[in-house]
C-alpha cells in the first residue's frame, strides 16, 4: 500500500507540473524585497498568499505578525509519522542594479537553452520561492493523491532572511513548543551536479566584528607630523598582518581550542567527489591555494575555520592625493568557525588580540555584528539515512554528503532554540545567480524537486515516531 500511494503521489506531481508552475509565477510576481520599507507591504502579501495556498491545502495556517515582516506559520496533523518542521523565506533580495537584467525581474520568463534545459528566469525564481514551493507542491501531490500527508509536518516561513533575520530568533523562541519537531528541513541550497543531489550536513559559523583604532586628536599634515606622530592605518595594518601565521593558520590564542580533524570516512566521502581544486580556483583567475599549507581546499572551505579582512578604511581615498595621517583607521574582519569553536570567546580572544598590540595612546573601539556557531548534522542520523535513499531513488546517484562553507544561522536556531537537527536538502545550482542579475531556477531542478520531496516524506513514513 505504502509504495501505490508513492506511486499515485509522483503521478499527481507529474501531472499537476504546469498548475504548480503557475502558482510558482504568482508568488514571484509579488515583490517581497525586505530589505527596503517600501516593499513592506508587499511583503505582507507574500505571507498572505502562501497562507492562503496552505489553508486551501487543508493546513491550519496562519500569517504570524512580528516587529519586522512577518511570518507564516502552518501544521498538519493528517500523517502518523515521524513530524517534520520545513522552514524557508519568502523574501528576495533586492534587484539593482536593473539595467543588467534581460527582462522584468517580478515577470518570470521561461528560456529555453542550447542544452535542453529550461530556465525559470525571475528574482526568487531560486532563492528561495522556487525552493520552498518544491516543498508546498510535494504536499499538493500527496493532498491530491490521498487525501493525507504520510508524516506530521509544520511550516515556518519568514521575511526577512535576506535582511538579517532579525525577528526570527525571538519569534523561535515564543513558539518553540509549537514548532519542535523531530528533524528541520530546509531548501536553500545546492545540488552537488546537474545530476547529484546533495544534502548538505555541516555548516560554518561566524564572527564578524569591526574594529577603528584612534590615534592623534585630529588628521594631521603628513610633512609636519609624519614619524613623529602614530599612524593608525599602519598599526591597524601590522595588527591585521599578526592574525595570520606563517603557515597560512589563525594566530588568535585559544582559536584552534574544539577543532577536530576531519573524521576518516567524511575524508573518503568528500574525496570520491572529485573536487577539482584547480578548477575552482581557475574559475576566479587564481590557481595557488592560500590558507593553511598542506590543507586540501575543499576541507578549507567546508571543514577549517579562517579569518578574513572584510574591508578597510582610513585616510584619504578620494581623487588626487592628499597627504594626511588620518587620526582613525577601520577595518571589518570576520571569522568563520568550526565545530567545537565558541563564537563569544573567538570574539573576545580577536580583541584581546588587538589591545595588546596598542602603544598606550592609542585606543580601539569594536562592533559586533553578529554571530553563530557551527552546526553538524551527525552522520548516521537516521533521517539522513532515510532521505538519502529517498533521493538516489529519484535522480539515480548516490547523493554527495556536503558541507558549507557559509554560515546559515537557521541552522543554529534551530539547533539552540528548538533542540533540533537540520538537513539542508536543495535542488539549485551553483550558476543560478542568486542576489544577482538574472537569477534562474532550472525548471528541471522545480519539477524534481517536487518529486524528491514526494520520495523523502514517504520515506520518513516508516520511522519510528
Amino acid at each position: 500500500m505504502a509504495a501505490d500511494n508513492l506511486k499515485k503521489a509522483l503521478t499527481a506531481a507529474d501531472a499537476g507540473i504546469a498548475t504548480s508552475l503557475d502558482r510558482l509565477f504568482e508568488l514571484i510576481r509579488i515583490p517581497s524585497i525586505s530589505t527596503d520599507p517600501a516593499y513592506a507591504q508587499h511583503c505582507r502579501r507574500a505571507a498572505e498568499w502562501l497562507e492562503g495556498e496552505l489553508l486551501h491545502l487543508g493546513f491550519d495556517a496562519s500569517v504570524r505578525l512580528t516587529e519586522g515582516h512577518p511570518m507564516v506559520v502552518a501544521h498538519d496533523s493528517t500523517g502518523a509519522g515521524p513530524h517534520v518542521l520545513f522552514y524557508g523565506h519568502y523574501d528576495v533580495q533586492p534587484v539593482d542594479p536593473l539595467d543588467l537584467w534581460n527582462s522584468d525581474p517580478f515577470e518570470p520568463k521561461l528560456a529555453s537553452q542550447p542544452g535542453g534545459e529550461t530556465h525559470i528566469v525571475a528574482r526568487g525564481a531560486c532563492d528561495d520561492k522556487g525552493q520552498l514551493m518544491t516543498f508546498i507542491e510535494a504536499c499538493r501531490a500527496w493532498k491530491s493523491a490521498t487525501g493525507s500527508l504520510p508524516v506530521r509536518v509544520s511550516i515556518v516561513f519568514e521575511g526577512e532572511e535576506e535582511s538579517g533575520s532579525a525577528s526570527l530568533p525571538k519569534f523561535l523562541a515564543e513558539t518553540a513548543e509549537e514548532l519542535k519537531a523531530d528533524i528541520g528541513l530546509v531548501c536553500d541550497s545546492e545540488m552537488w551536479d546537474a545530476e547529484t543531489p546533495a544534502i548538505t550536513t555541516m555548516l560554518r559559523g561566524i564572527v564578524k566584528e569591526e574594529v577603528e583604532i584612534s590615534a592623534a586628536s585630529r588628521d594631521l599634515h603628513s610633512g609636519v607630523y609624519g614619524n613623529a606622530a602614530r599612524n593608525p592605518l599602519q598599526l591597524l595594518s601590522e595588527i591585521i598582518a599578526s592574525l595570520r601565521t606563517t603557515d597560512g593558520g589563525v594566530a588568535l590564542d585559544g582559536f584552534y581550542d574544539g577543532v577536530r580533524e576531519l573524521p576518516a570516512d567524511v575524508e573518503a566521502q568528500w574525496r570520491r567527489l572529485n573536487f577539482d581544486e584547480a578548477k575552482f580556483l581557475g574559475d576566479i583567475g587564481l590557481a595557488v591555494p592560500a590558507g593553511e599549507m598542506g590543507r586540501p581546499v575543499m576541507q578549507q572551505i567546508w571543514s577549517r575555520p579562517t579569518c578574513e579582512i572584510n574591508g578597510i578604511t582610513g585616510g584619504y581615498a578620494g581623487e588626487g592625493f592628499k597627504t594626511v595621517i588620518p587620526a582613525k583607521a577601520s577595518a571589518k574582519i570576520s571569522f568563520r568557525l568550526v565545530a567545537g569553536q565558541d563564537p563569544g570567546k573567538v570574539r573576545d580572544a580577536f580583541r584581546k588580540h588587538v589591545t595588546d598590540r596598542l602603544p598606550a595612546d592609542c585606543s580601539a573601539t569594536f562592533r559586533d555584528h553578529g554571530g553563530s556557531a557551527a552546526t553538524v548534522m551527525p552522520a548516521d542520523g537516521p533521517f539522513l539515512r532515510k532521505a538519502l535513499v529517498a533521493l538516489a531513488d529519484e535522480w539515480g546517484n548516490e547523493s554527495a554528503i556536503a558541507a558549507s562553507g557559509g554560515s546559515i544561522p537557521i541552522a543554529t536556531d534551530f539547533k539552540e532554540k528548538l533542540g533540533m537537527d537540520v538537513l539542508f536538502i536543495g535542488f539549485g545550482h551553483f550558476d543560478d545567480r542568486i542576489h544577482s542579475p538574472n537569477e534562474k531556477y532550472d525548471l528541471s531542478s522545480f519539477h524534481r524537486g517536487i518529486r524528491s520531496w514526494v520520495r523523502i516524506l514517504a520515506a520518513f513514513a516508516d520511522m519510528p515516531r
